[in-house]
């Protein structure tokens, strides 16, 4: 990432975003080229813990009952 962020279109373009992360501290991430100024990209949360959004997906996206997603973490499956 050093060489990525010492690029000067990289840094012309203001890509380097700095954020906390709840285990790893401060981190640098890559920021959106997007610019849009009716819609603009909203950089307000740090990337996602491994397996932090799992339950959510098993059940919102995927319909998955709470009962059933609780058997599969009992049996490690997830």
């Amino acid at each position: 990432f050093k060489e990525v962020f010492e690029n000067e279109q990289v840094i012309a373009r203001g890509l380097k975003l700095e954020m906390p992360h709840p285990t790893a501290g401060k981190v640098n991430l890559v920021r959106s080229p997007m610019r849009l100024s009716a819609t603009p990209v909203v950089e307000d949360r740090p990337p996602p813990l491994l397996g932090q959004h799992t339950q959510e997906i098993l059940h919102e996206r995927l319909g998955l009952s709470n009962e059933v997603i609780a058997d599969l973490k009992n049996k490690n499956i997830i």
